[in-house]
């Protein structure tokens, strides 16, 4: 009987370990994945920065080009072009 007994205890001491194993992965489990909710919003902030950031250099390189700066110049025309199309197509629509 000693034996049995022996395997049993050993058993228990395997299936606690075990239990507390897991409790640790699962705490570890929660602390991840609020970490990653976490860097996932700065991401989505740090593009949204980064498309404030891109819209400002377009809107300073038409500026630029408008100054008397030979560099996007090209760009500045076409964009310029493009708004006298839409202002063009809005009389047009206007006038119907």
């Amino acid at each position: 009987m000693s034996k049995i007994e022996d395997i049993v205890d050993s058993l228990e001491n395997k299936i606690s370990k075990i239990l507390h194993k897991q409790e640790v992965l699962r705490q570890t489990n929660a602390k991840l994945s609020e970490e990653l909710v976490k860097y996932q919003q700065e991401v989505l902030q740090k593009q949204e920065e980064l498309s404030t950031w891109i819209e400002k250099y377009e809107s300073l390189k038409v500026a630029s080009s408008m100054l008397g700066s030979d560099e996007n110049k090209r760009d500045t025309k076409l964009k310029i072009n493009t708004l006298i199309r839409d202002i063009d197509h809005c009389i047009a629509q206007l006038s119907e």
